[in-house]
C-alpha cells in the first residue's frame, strides 16, 4: 500500500502547484519517508486528495521521473527509484547532503600534506608561493565508495587533521572554525576516469565520472578552499532550480 506523504499546497504562492508538489514529495525521498523501492500514490488518489487537477499532479510526478527519483513500469505503477545523491547546486558539502538523504555516509583520508601550487592559489587569489593544505578523501555511502575529493585550504585552515576529515565534512569543520563559504564559482563536467580513480571507485574502463570544481570565498572576499571532485556518473545527480522573477 502507498504512503500518503503529507503535502501543503499554498495557493496564493506564485509557484506553481505542480513544482510545490514535486518539492515536497522530493523531500519526502530525500529524508527517508520514501524509501527505495516504496509503491508511490497514484496520480488520480493524490489528485483527489490534494484537490489538485490531474495534469498539476501528472507533471509533478513527471518531474521527478525524469531526476530518476520515481520510476514507472506499465503493470506495476510508480515506485520510488533505487537512491542517488541528489544533490542542489548549492554551498553544500557533500557530506551534509547524504547525511540528509540517510545516505550514511565515510570517508578515508587518502592524502594530507602541505604542498605550493601556483594555479590553485590563482584560482584563490592567493600569492603563487602560498602554503596550502591539499587532501584526497574518497567518500562513501553505505559502504560504497561514491566520490573521490580533492581540496586545497588555505593557511588559516592548514590545522584540520586526517583524523578530523575522517569523521566528519569539511564545510561543518571549516564552520566549526568560524570559517563559512558564501559565494563560489563552480563547474560541473564529465570525462574518463583515471587508472587511480577507476580502481577508487569500482569503475568500469568504459564508465565516466561526473566533475565538480569549485573556487569558494567567505563574505570578506577571502579564500574558503578549492575543490576537485569526481563522482560515479550512474549514483549522482545535481538538481539545479532557475528562478527568473
Amino acid at each position: 500500500m502507498a504512503l500518503q506523504v503529507g503535502v501543503t499546497i499554498d495557493r496564493s504562492s506564485p509557484v506553481p502547484l505542480y513544482h510545490q508538489l514535486a518539492e515536497q514529495l522530493r523531500s519526502a525521498i530525500d529524508d527517508g519517508r520514501l524509501k527505495p523501492g516504496d509503491p508511490f500514490e497514484n496520480e488520480i488518489a493524490l489528485a483527489e486528495r490534494l484537490d489538485l487537477s490531474r495534469p498539476t499532479v501528472r507533471r509533478a510526478i513527471q518531474e521527478l521521473v525524469g531526476q530518476g527519483l520515481l520510476l514507472r513500469r506499465r503493470g506495476l505503477g510508480t515506485t520510488v527509484a533505487n537512491r542517488k545523491v541528489h544533490r542542489r547546486a548549492g554551498l553544500t558539502s557533500l557530506y551534509e547532503d547524504l547525511e540528509r538523504a540517510a545516505g550514511s555516509p565515510s570517508t578515508v583520508v587518502l592524502g594530507h600534506e602541505m604542498v605550493r601550487d601556483e594555479r590553485i592559489a590563482a584560482e584563490l587569489d592567493l600569492p603563487p608561493d602560498t602554503d596550502l593544505l591539499a587532501i584526497v578523501r574518497l567518500r562513501l555511502a553505505a559502504g560504497q565508495p561514491l566520490a573521490i575529493l580533492r581540496n586545497w585550504l588555505p593557511p588559516r585552515s592548514a590545522n584540520l587533521s586526517a583524523e578530523e576529515l575522517s569523521a566528519q565534512g569539511l564545510y561543518a569543520l571549516l564552520r566549526a572554525r568560524g570559517v563559512r563559504a558564501v559565494v563560489a564559482h563552480q563547474e560541473i563536467g564529465a570525462r574518463t576516469p583515471t587508472a587511480f580513480e577507476r580502481r577508487q571507485l569500482g569503475l568500469k574502463a568504459s564508465e565516466p565520472v561526473l566533475t565538480m570544481t569549485r573556487s569558494a570565498f567567505d563574505a570578506a572576499g577571502v579564500a574558503v578552499e578549492y575543490g576537485d571532485h569526481c563522482y560515479r556518473a550512474r549514483d549522482y545527480t545535481v538538481d539545479v532550480t532557475i528562478d527568473e522573477r
